[in-house]
């Protein structure tokens, strides 16, 4: 019998990172509870179930496949047993609004054709691109991503220091892509995957470059269902293992006494625990949750409110009533490419705003009626910090219906808006209430250069005993596969200080 057998860990949040955590710990041999304020698992991966469709609500690109099937064989079980997947070919198309289209492949035999039409130097800068940030990326998965900072010493000492300068993330993604190629529309290719993660391409550290690297070496993949199936297998695996989820539970507050992490506070009632793991997203965590203010040193009322926050997103929820020819997934770009990742950096409203275009009905039945389609739309735009009443449903309506027109300029599209059988949308006010995401950033703190690795919040990020947290506003960051690195290391930290 482990030594960990009696230990209960209280989870709050049923998000990937909580989920993750979970079926890692009972692994490991401990109890594990999850208390979710909603109705169903996932966090922000969740989805909407009406009128024979089913939308994904938030992420939808699968990347990094090894990392999703990693926590199932960790678990003992074989993951296509739980989330069968498809590589897809292409990739996703770009649209730019002079008509060109850019379709990104996988496969070398199609994405080199492709990128010669541009120029043969371009080519070779782009293949250049990849080659620099593999070794970047080698370097930042083995010394930043996959490990903690929760002491001083993780951070300063001569190792990590050369593997910082070895990073070179002090110029941002767009310059760093612009070293490579020359091509505007192949620069923009290479730099709007930082939108991903709520990030100026313009302002981000450079090694973020390495999403789009990600996509084209080990593939965009589609689970059969959409990734929502993800959420549920997590579920369907953590009950497996003997986890006991409460759904529709919020959480009022983290007991501490003397500094020590005892129980959680639901109502009236104490729910006492060995330690306590915070999945909701943090900053809204060390406010409500911790009642003291003197208790979230270093991160006070004042410091949580002065810390960066990402842009968020308006989510369109689209069935249509016939079927539409179009790629899986597809960036639309404005006219104005900087202009419009400027204003959203901004915090102003994009005039003319480049969004994303998904329809998993296009390779799976199962999501759509027969004849019909799913569409799902997602329009980067600010946060609420200077926009708190700005996302009227009138004034979110027709921001809406200025991405529906343009997208009957397309041809094959010309009905398309006559064609809705269906919709439903999310705005910043709404990630803010649904998800507890301070002002509605849709993905949470903005990971710039002063909250990224050791600047980020971590695993530990409070000095009170058997308190931890993951998820996409702690160390690594956001994006699925991230945060799944962020539930791999705080399950490594539980298990080291229980193991003392």
């Amino acid at each position: 019998m482990n030594a960990q057998t009696s230990k209960h860990i209280l989870v709050v949040g049923a998000g990937v990172a909580g989920l993750v955590a979970a079926i890692r710990l009972l692994k490991q041999g401990f109890r594990v509870s999850i208390y979710e304020k909603n109705n169903q698992v996932g966090g922000r991966l969740h989805r909407l179930d009406t009128q024979g469709f089913k939308f994904d609500m938030g992420p939808t690109i699968v990347m990094m496949p090894e990392i999703y099937r990693e926590i199932f064989e960790y678990s003992g079980v074989n993951p296509d047993d739980y989330i069968p997947m498809t590589l897809l070919d292409p990739l996703y198309q770009l649209h730019f609004p002079d008509g060109t289209e850019f379709t990104v492949s996988s496969n070398l035999t199609k994405l080199i054709p492709t990128l010669e039409k541009f120029s043969p130097e371009d080519t070779e800068g782009y293949l250049r691109y990849l080659s620099d940030i593999y070794g970047r990326y080698r370097l930042a998965r083995k010394s930043f991503l996959d490990r903690a900072f929760n002491r001083l010493t993780d951070v300063v000492n001569p190792m990590t220091l050369f593997k910082t300068l070895q990073l070179r993330t002090f110029n941002t993604a767009y310059q760093s892509i612009s070293k490579f190629v020359k091509n505007e529309k192949l620069r923009q290719a290479l730099s709007f995957q930082t939108l991903y993660i709520g990030l100026s391409p313009f302002a981000g550290p450079s090694i973020y470059t390495v999403i789009p690297m990600i996509e084209l070496l080990y593939g965009i993949w589609y689970i059969k269902g959409g990734l929502y199936t993800f959420a549920q297998a997590l579920e369907r695996r953590f009950k497996e293992m003997g986890g006991v989820l409460h759904l529709n539970t919020s959480v009022d507050e983290i007991i501490l006494e003397q500094k020590t992490a005892k129980a959680i506070r639901i109502g009236q009632q104490r729910i006492d625990a060995d330690a306590v793991l915070v999945n909701a997203d943090f900053p809204y965590a060390v406010e409500h949750l911790i009642k003291d203010d003197d208790l979230r040193k270093p991160y006070t009322q004042k410091k949580i409110t002065k810390m960066k926050y990402s842009s968020s997103a308006i989510n369109v929820y689209l069935g249509m009533k016939k079927k539409y020819a179009m790629p899986v997934h597809q960036i639309r770009y404005g006219k104005e490419f900087k202009k419009n990742i400027i204003e959203l950096d901004q915090g102003q409203m994009p005039t003319d705003p480049a969004f994303y275009m998904y329809s998993p009905s296009q390779v799976d039945g199962s999501v759509a009626p027969p004849n019909q389609e799913l569409v799902y739309l997602l329009i980067p735009v600010p946060n609420l910090i200077n926009n708190a009443t700005t996302y009227t449903d009138k004034f979110v309506e027709k921001y809406i219906d200025q991405v529906l027109s343009r997208i009957e300029t397309v041809p094959g599209f010309e009905d398309f808006k006559s064609n809705i059988l269906f919709k439903h949308f999310q705005t910043p006010a709404t990630w803010k209430t649904n998800f507890n995401l301070n002002h509605g950033a849709t993905f949470g703190l903005k990971p710039i250069l002063t909250q990224s690795n050791f600047f980020r919040p971590q695993s530990k990020a409070l000095p009170i005993k058997n308190l931890y947290f993951a998820g996409s506003s702690t160390h690594p960051g956001a994006g699925i596969p991230i945060v799944m690195l962020s539930a791999k290391i705080v399950a490594e930290v539980i298990q080291k200080d229980f193991n003392k």
